[in-house]
């Protein structure tokens, strides 16, 4: 098996890269960049639920369905 050497071996780094690049956009970049869509699409899933039914009343207090993208406020 000969050694990558010269051109060949900058065009198979950047074919890897390139690659990996490529498999992590829609699944990391995308998603961070495009909240908004992701928020809406969660807001018409959860509408159709009936969380009493899914999710009894929680122990303690405790929220039952929050907003993961909502800041609390800092007092």
């Amino acid at each position: 098996m000969s050694r990558l050497k010269g051109w060949r071996y900058v065009a198979f780094l950047s074919a890897f890269v390139g690659g990996i690049g490529l498999a992590t956009y829609p699944i990391i970049i995308y998603p961070m960049m495009h909240v908004e869509d992701y928020k809406k699409s969660q807001e018409m899933n959860r509408a159709q639920l009936d969380q009493s039914r899914i999710q009894p009343e929680a122990p303690g207090n405790m929220n039952k369905w929050i907003d993961p993208f909502e800041r609390k406020n800092q007092d």
